[in-house]
């Protein structure tokens, strides 16, 4: 059964389902900023914040909060390695289980006409880097499901229904491809701006 979720999203529609679902299986909750104060309206009790969570406060202007050894040590260490869990037990990572993360609207910013400068404020960072230690996991060692957007809550929520709270290979893998196919638009939509801008 899942333990440990991360969740860390610009677009936060579908929250209070997803929250509630977890609620149920008495997961923690680990989030951070704009999230972690959405989360904790709807009165979820075990949420801790990524700056607990990793011993090290958010930068200013959130630039740097999920940059860190405890959260992708969280995702990308195999748990079944005697070698990964000393390290991860030496050094206080725990492992995350689920990552719901969505992505800053850079290509709805842009597609409105945003300068340079707005749109570079609009390229996510600790996000995609999250999304893909997470994808990775999940295709090395079947060991975490990543979310990327709240369209997918509903099967989320069905899956762990169905499995005594435990997400599915096939799901983990599938997620996993919708992931890379998700951080491989978002580069490509930068990319597409920048050229555009030079012209």
């Amino acid at each position: 059964m899942i333990e440990r979720v991360l969740i860390s999203v610009y677009d936060k529609s579908g929250l209070e389902q997803l929250v509630e679902a977890l609620d149920g299986y008495g997961v923690e909750i680990v989030s951070s900023g704009g999230t972690a104060r959405r989360i904790r309206e709807l009165g979820y009790a075990g949420l801790v914040e990524v700056s607990e969570y990793t011993g090290h406060p958010e930068s200013p202007a959130g630039l740097v909060k999920t940059l860190h050894p405890r959260v992708h040590g969280g995702l990308l260490m195999d748990r079944g390695d005697p070698d990964h869990r000393r390290w991860m037990d030496e050094n206080g990572v725990k492992p995350i289980d689920v990552v719901v993360s969505n992505l800053y609207p850079f290509e709805k910013v842009t597609e409105e006409g945003a300068d340079l400068e707005t749109a570079a404020e609009n390229i996510d960072i600790g996000g995609p880097s999250m999304v893909r230690s997470a994808a990775k996991a999940a295709l090395l060692y079947d060991s975490v499901l990543i979310v990327t957007e709240p369209a997918q809550y509903a099967e989320v929520i069905g899956t762990l229904s169905e499995n005594d709270g435990e997400p599915t290979t096939e799901l983990r893998r599938r997620y996993a491809l919708k992931a890379f196919k998700r951080t491989a638009g978002y580069d490509s939509a930068i990319v597409s701006y920048l050229e555009g801008s030079e012209e």
